[in-house]
């Protein structure tokens, strides 16, 4: 490696880790052994470093929640816990992760960032729910410790980005799913913000990749049924705000589309907010798109569900 490409790479390093030590902690929320999992020396966790300076979370062993709390003036008892990005490969870990979390903070949310496990047979006896293992007990894990950050246990909701909103959607549908031996904590989303989310794993519509790594190459048709949240959807699903945009070429909109409308035939309360433009993974927005203001809209939806007060 020439020393000019070495030294910008270790000033990416160190950007986005200077960044990430904002963070108040960061949890083991298993505490204890993580179910369903298998010891491969060779599967290394590390941090790919894009030329543009993003950080992607590779190879994930030990799933996290990294806590970010608002100012003491700013707390109003709600939380959420955040589901980056990545096909189910990696984690965009900080336009999709610490830039939400800080956001977030902003209005006074206190949000725990999920470093789940990607889906790999070489680490999980069951690769399909070792994301919602995760998924479930971070859940769980923020709602029986709520107390210690002044969270409403009643107010925890759950916002996920491309394949992370294909997690939270699934978080959102099989919640009551028994995936590992948990005690009575509720693992139900209070609500569910799902960004660009991959929904379905139906051939016609799906992201090729997320499928294949979640469900494996050949998957029987029941089981991409049962994770094709669009057809998981209930009564109890938890109300819902979606945001797409129309030029996606990545996840087509057909995602997000199907899964509202099975919300609005099942009585969900929801949203659903399509941009003309956009593309896909642009996280909070960018300029000069429309799509830039879909932070705002959640924020009012937000405020609609009870879960912030109005400036």
């Amino acid at each position: 490696m020439k020393l000019k490409t070495f030294i910008t790479v270790c000033s990416f390093a160190c950007s986005f880790f200077a960044n990430a030590s904002a963070q108040d902690k960061v949890i083991n929320f298993w505490e204890g052994n993580i179910p369903g999992s298998l010891t491969n020396a060779k599967y290394v966790e590390d941090n790919l470093i894009l030329a543009n300076g993003s950080v992607r979370v590779q190879k994930v062993t030990n799933p996290t929640l990294s806590v970010y709390l608002p100012e003491k003036e700013k707390v109003n008892g709600s939380a959420v816990v955040i589901c980056p990005g990545g096909g189910y490969t990696r984690l965009a870990f900080d336009h999709e992760g610490i830039q939400i979390a800080k956001w977030f903070n902003k209005l006074g949310f206190a949000a725990f960032i999920l470093k789940y496990r990607l889906p790999n047979d070489t680490i999980m006896v069951n690769k399909n729910v070792g994301p919602l293992q995760d998924a479930q007990e971070a859940i769980r894990f923020v709602r029986r410790n709520s107390a210690q950050w002044n969270i409403n246990p009643s107010k925890i909701g759950i916002i996920g980005f491309s394949a992370g909103g294909h997690l939270a959607s699934t978080a959102s549908t099989h919640f009551a799913e028994k995936v590992y031996d948990s005690d009575t904590t509720s693992a139900r989303p209070d609500f569910s913000l799902l960004i660009y989310p991959v929904i379905s794993m139906k051939s016609e519509i799906t992201h090729s990749g997320s499928r294949r790594n979640l469900l494996g190459e050949n998957p029987s048709q029941e089981l991409v049924l049962h994770f094709s949240n669009e057809e998981q959807v209930t009564k109890l699903t938890p109300p819902t705000f979606l945001v797409h945009s129309q030029d996606d070429k990545t996840v087509p909109i057909e995602n997000s589309v199907n899964y509202y409308l099975a919300l609005k035939r099942n009585g969900v309360p929801s949203e659903l907010h399509i941009f003309e433009k956009g593309g896909h993974g642009y996280g909070m927005g960018k300029e000069p798109g429309t799509e830039l203001h879909w932070t705002e809209m959640c924020r009012r939806w937000l405020i609609q569900r009870g879960m912030m007060l109005a400036d």
